[in-house]
């Protein structure tokens, strides 16, 4: 592991997450750092991972090789101005989890060029099992690339993707994602409820059935259609189901309604950012 010591702004649930991840993986606790306004956070992440905590953003940061931006998005121009100056000057690997704020605002808020990965996780990273997208900009090397990739690898795999517009994508996607499968889990749930099942019965088969689908298309070489395919016999049970759902335009809603979180990630970059 790394010997890098890393500093996080903002110590909420996410950071949390890639911090007990870190811990888990070896990355020692005197090489990380984390600045939060509030003080019960604070005493909360030292008790919890035995880290290094700071009321201020500017004494987190200082001799850090790798800053984490992990404020909400419309505190991040504020938490920048303080420590744009020393950013500027010792220029560490700069990784953003920020949702909706875009590498060429963070960089002219901190007011010059540096090395800077865009990251998008999701909140299964709160239980290890998350996905992260992240874009480097030009000024990463491998080694701010490998870094990152030890960082979000701490709580589930990662992605790398060539423009950062497609972030918004997979906002839309792996982002937004897991809402999509709770709502459809909720649905599933609240049916087997009125066909006569307890809450508690229907929620275990409703959740094991998820991860089991889920675990079966991630080693399965099949495409997730064959895998469906697969399941549905012909004049089954299954297949009167996926008939009345396509009759419905399953398909098109949620392709709507993926469409809709992606136009909404380009709206927020232009509300949060300055454009």
């Amino acid at each position: 592991m790394t010997t890098n010591t890393i500093a996080f702004i903002g110590g909420g649930n996410m950071a949390s997450s890639i911090i007990g991840g870190l811990r888990a993986s070896g990355w020692s606790a005197n090489h990380i750092r984390v600045s939060d306004p509030s003080s019960n956070q604070r005493q909360k992440l030292k008790s919890d991972f035995q880290v290094q905590c700071f009321e201020s953003n500017t004494d987190c940061i200082r001799d850090a090789e790798i800053i984490v931006l992990a404020t909400k998005p419309q505190m991040l121009k504020e938490a920048l101005k303080p420590i744009s100056e020393p950013l500027s000057l010792t220029k560490p690997l700069v990784t953003s989890i920020a949702a909706g704020i875009t590498g060429t605002d963070i960089l002219k808020w901190i007011g010059s060029p540096l090395p800077l990965i865009r990251v998008m996780p999701n909140t299964p990273a709160l239980v290890n099992r998350g996905v992260s997208a992240m874009f480097a900009n030009q000024l990463c090397s491998d080694e701010h690339k490998k870094a990152a990739d030890q960082i979000m690898g701490a709580v589930g795999k990662t992605v790398w993707v060539s423009s950062e517009s497609d972030i918004d994508t997979v906002t839309g996607i792996s982002g937004s994602g897991p809402a999509y499968f709770f709502k459809l889990m909720e649905i599933m749930i609240e049916n087997a409820v009125r066909n006569g099942l307890t809450e508690e019965d229907a929620k275990i088969l409703v959740i094991e059935t998820a991860a089991g689908a889920a675990k079966l298309a991630g080693n399965s070489e099949q495409t997730p259609a064959i895998l469906r395919k697969q399941v549905t016999s012909p004049a089954g049970t299954t297949e009167a189901a996926l008939i009345s759902m396509e009759s419905s335009g399953i398909d098109q809603v949620v392709s709507s309604g993926i469409d809709a979180a992606i136009e909404r990630s380009r709206e927020l970059a232009i509300m949060l950012g300055e454009h």
